[in-house]
C-alpha cells in the first residue's frame, strides 16, 4: 500500500515543484491532504489538525530543495507533519497546567464501553501517530519508520507499547 494511501506516481509534479512551480505544488498538496489530515488528527486532536498540517506544509516548501530523491516525497512530507505535530503538543503540554488537563475515566462505564477517542488521547504522541499509521493507513513497519523517521524496531515498540497501554486503559489500569 502506498503511504496515507496516496499514489506517488506523481514525480513530475514534485520535479517541477522543486524548480519552483507553485501550482505544482498545490496539486501535490491537494493529493495528500486528506490522509496529512488524518493523521494529525490522530497525533493533535481534531481542532488543531488542518492548522499543524498548514504549518507543515509551509515548512515544506521551503525546505523544498533538501528533498535528495523525489520518489521520497511523500514520506518526507509525512515525517514534516508528524514533526510539526510533535511540536505542537510538546508546546501545548507546557501551556497546560496539569490540574486543568481533562481527565479521562478509569474504569469503563455501566456499558462497559470507552470512546475511542479519549483511550487514544491517553497515549503518548508518537504512539498515536505510529497506531494511526498502522490501522487506519495500512502502512508497514518500514514505511512508517521512513514517515517517522525512526527505525523500524522503533516502530514495534512504540506499537507494543500503545497496544499494551490501550490494554491497561480498558482494564481499568490493572496489567
Amino acid at each position: 500500500m502506498t503511504l496515507l494511501g496516496v499514489n506517488d506516481g506523481c514525480a513530475g509534479l514534485v520535479g517541477a515543484a522543486l524548480g519552483g512551480d507553485r501550482q505544482a505544488f498545490g496539486r501535490l498538496v491537494e493529493s495528500h491532504w486528506a490522509g496529512l489530515v488524518r493523521l494529525a488528527r490522530s497525533v493533535v486532536g481534531d481542532i488543531e489538525a488542518e492548522d499543524a498540517v498548514q504549518d507543515a506544509l509551509i515548512v515544506a516548501w521551503r525546505k523544498l530543495p533538501t528533498l535528495a530523491e523525489v520518489a521520497a516525497f511523500t514520506p518526507w512530507l509525512t515525517r514534516i507533519v508528524v514533526r510539526r505535530c510533535l511540536r505542537r503538543v510538546r508546546f501545548r503540554r507546557r501551556l497546560v497546567p496539569l490540574e486543568a488537563a481533562p481527565q479521562g475515566s478509569h474504569n469503563p462505564d455501566a456499558a462497559g464501553l470507552l470512546a475511542a477517542r479519549q483511550v487514544l488521547g491517553r497515549l503518548a504522541p508518537r504512539q498515536r501517530a505510529v497506531l494511526h499509521l498502522t490501522v487506519v493507513e495500512g502502512m508497514s513497519d518500514g514505511e512508517i519508520g521512513a514517515a517517522l523517521g525512526i527505525a523500524a524496531s522503533s516502530v514495534r515498540a512504540h506499537r507494543r507499547r500503545a497496544r499494551e497501554a490501550v490494554a491497561r486503559i480498558l482494564n481499568g489500569g490493572k496489567p
